[in-house]
């Protein structure tokens, strides 16, 4: 009696809470820890602050699950313009550190780029929500501008990895709403012409030396890297080259937890955040590899199904954005550690460490869980 007793009194912390989606959730959170504890050559100081920031995300993703949407969708607006005005504090009084500014001291420092992540999605699906009844293009014009603003202020920084982000959450609400394909394509093949004269002249151009008018210097090194890492496989392509050969030695089953030689032996750089990919494909190998994505997948279809069965037009957005968030975070990521995309920072979710990055996801799956909970039944 007691221990039912106690169970029901527990039962508003999981009341509400999608079961598909918090087992999904908690598959990554183990697998993350599991590789995370050896990605930190088994230091408990620093699991311990993993296992912390966790517990961060899985509590503001508990509150926010408890929020209406309906408050969630009257606070965007404000929402965005606070981001977007920290943003802009950032550029004249941010604090730099390691060559950029991208913080900004408050009482608290805080990275104000990580609330646009959530922000600008909330702003847009607001947006074409109160034009759902009247959507002119024009209105996908104005949408762009809403979103370039944030994008160009934390380009600028320079933050390409989150840059990326927030433009991808505010493209996806854009096209979700309805942007014609056929202002798209045109992008899309002007794109892959480019990626093709890249593959073709890239390394004689790169060998040569030669300046590319549209790139930075270091964007340059990063495309060049990309190419070929072994022009500089002590500098530029470290990190590049031991990911690779990581993956690569992992083999079908992999070499088994904390039997990781590259990983051991500190071949690996940033091998407990933006590398932990490498750390787990060289443990466990193709095998590994598949679950992790099996899961990954798990979780983009889930929330897609959420956000097809919300209740009108602003969470339908909202849901539909937040879940390519979280498929847009897991392809950079897993593809920069492949050798395929530049090296930008871009964790990866829920196994990644971080306190800043694990909020906004924890804050992402929160958004899901309160749509999911707060949806009605609507007639078809």
């Amino acid at each position: 009696m007691e221990k039912r007793s106690l169970i029901k009194r527990l039962r508003f912390l999981w009341v509400g809470l999608d079961p598909n989606l918090s087992f999904i959730l908690l598959a990554l959170v183990i697998v993350g820890n599991v590789t995370f504890l050896s990605a930190s050559s088994g230091t408990v100081i620093t699991w311990v602050e993993q296992s912390r920031n966790l517990l961060m995300a899985i509590v503001i993703m508990w509150f926010t699950s408890r929020i209406p949407v309906k408050w969630l969708e009257k606070a965007s607006l404000w929402i965005y313009l606070i981001g977007l005005s920290l943003l802009i504090a950032v550029a004249f009084v941010g604090l730099i550190k390691k060559g950029a500014r991208r913080w900004l001291n408050i009482g608290v420092v805080i990275q104000p780029s990580e609330i646009m992540k959530i922000a600008m999605p909330m702003m847009l699906s607001w947006y074409f929500y109160k034009r759902e009844e009247n959507t002119k293009l024009w209105d996908f014009g104005f949408a762009f501008i809403l979103l370039l603003l944030p994008t160009v202020l934390i380009a600028r920084q320079p933050d390409l990895g989150t840059s990326i982000l927030v433009f991808a959450a505010g493209f996806y609400v854009i096209l979700l709403a309805g942007f014609p394909w056929k202002f798209v394509l045109p992008f899309v093949g002007i794109g892959l012409i480019g990626i093709l004269l890249m593959l073709i002249f890239g390394d004689s151009i790169c060998a040569q030396g030669v300046t590319w008018p549209i790139l930075k210097s270091y964007q340059q090194h990063r495309v060049c890297t990309l190419l070929d890492p072994t022009t500089d496989p002590l500098g530029k392509g470290f990190h590049t080259i031991q990911s690779m050969i990581a993956i690569g030695s992992g083999g079908f089953l992999g070499k088994g937890w904390m039997k990781g030689t590259q990983t051991h032996l500190d071949f690996i750089p940033e091998k407990h955040t933006d590398f932990i990919f490498a750390v787990y494909s060289e443990e466990f190998g193709l095998v590994g590899n598949f679950i992790l994505l099996f899961l990954f997948l798990l979780l983009i279809q889930r929330g897609l199904h959420i956000a097809a069965s919300a209740s009108n037009l602003y969470t339908r957005l909202l849901g539909g954005s937040v879940t390519l968030i979280f498929f847009t975070y897991a392809f950079v990521n897993m593809a920069m550690v492949s050798g395929l995309l530049p090296v930008v920072g871009v964790p990866l979710p829920f196994i990644s460490y971080g306190g800043t990055a694990l909020a906004t996801l924890g804050l992402g799956a929160g958004i899901l869980m309160s749509i999911h909970r707060h949806r009605r039944l609507v007639q078809t």
